[in-house]
Order: structure tokens, then C-alpha cells, then sequence
């Protein structure tokens, strides 16, 4: 039997985090999460996933669980 590993949807993770970050600049999150204003425009176009790292980063920053950033879904 095969078994199926979940495929992380970049860019609906991508677009969760351009929702939760809101009016506050790509700099100033990318600043706050020690990476680059271009690799949080990659994360948020679906281009590249987000590190642990900043996954945790994120959910601190911006008061959302990793899971939901992840998945979309309620903790």
C-alpha cells in the first residue's frame, strides 16, 4: 500500500499571510521575521515555502496558529 503525503498549498499559504500582514510593509515583516523583503514576496506568491523559523515567527507576529497559517484552518 502507498501511502499519500499532504502536499502544502503555497500559494494559499501565501495569500493567508498578504491577508494577515495587512497594511504593514513587506520590509518591516521580512525585518521582523530576519529575511529578505524579496523571499517574503516568493512566500506570499507562492513561489517558496516558509521556514519553521518563520512559520513561528508569523504566528507570534501575527496572533494566527501555524496550523492555520498552513491550512486555513481553526485551532
Amino acid at each position: 500500500m502507498v501511502t499519500r503525503r499532504p502536499k502544502a498549498d503555497l500559494l494559499a499559504i501565501g495569500s493567508r499571510i498578504r491577508t494577515l500582514r495587512g497594511d504593514i510593509l513587506q520590509e518591516e515583516l521580512a525585518a521582523y521575521l530576519h529575511i529578505r523583503q524579496g523571499q517574503l514576496s516568493k512566500v506570499e506568491r507562492g513561489k517558496a515555502a516558509p521556514s519553521v523559523d518563520v512559520l513561528l515567527l508569523l504566528s507570534e507576529r501575527l496572533h494566527k496558529s501555524v496550523d492555520w497559517i498552513l491550512r486555513g484552518e481553526k485551532n
